[in-house]
């Protein structure tokens, strides 16, 4: 999977995960079903975490610059956002390539966290596991604190 195919369907997924979270509210609002946004928003905020973790992952891939690595990474914040962050980005070049699993004669492949990043490309699976989980534990930690309007005092 190229590194646009993988951005691609992650910010796809962002995308539907906030029609889940905005119909759980419209749920709730309408039909009383606290459950409904309960549901949406886990599933939102796991896949929001993953999404994060993906463009940041083909931001360095790709070599982006600050700005249009922050306007991938940030485009989750605002619902829809990544499927015109995916076109913009797309559109300039910034998604075109491949995985950079091997060095090159560019001076940044012998920084160090090049060649951290090309061993986490190099073992795929044993990577996606460990960020996965990453993400995950991140997750769980995250409910387990609960919603920030849940701690304000009354």
């Amino acid at each position: 999977m190229s590194p646009h195919l993988l951005f691609r369907v992650m910010g796809i997924a962002e995308a539907v995960s906030w029609t889940l979270l905005l119909g759980g509210i419209v749920l709730r609002a309408t039909a009383g079903m606290d459950i409904a946004v309960t549901v949406g928003g886990g599933i939102h905020g796991f896949v929001f975490l993953a999404y994060a973790v993906t463009a940041v992952l083909v931001a360095k891939n790709q070599r982006m610059p600050r700005w249009p690595a922050a306007v991938a990474v940030i485009s989750a914040v605002i619902p829809y956002a990544t499927i015109p962050a995916d076109v913009w980005l797309n559109r300039t070049g910034r998604l075109t390539g491949d995985w950079r699993h091997t060095p090159t004669s560019d001076p940044r492949d012998q920084l160090w966290h090049d060649r951290l990043f090309r061993l986490v490309l190099r073992r795929p699976i044993v990577s996606s596991l460990v960020l996965l989980t990453g993400v995950a534990v991140t997750f769980a930690a995250l409910v387990a604190l609960g919603s920030p309007l849940e701690r304000l005092p009354d």
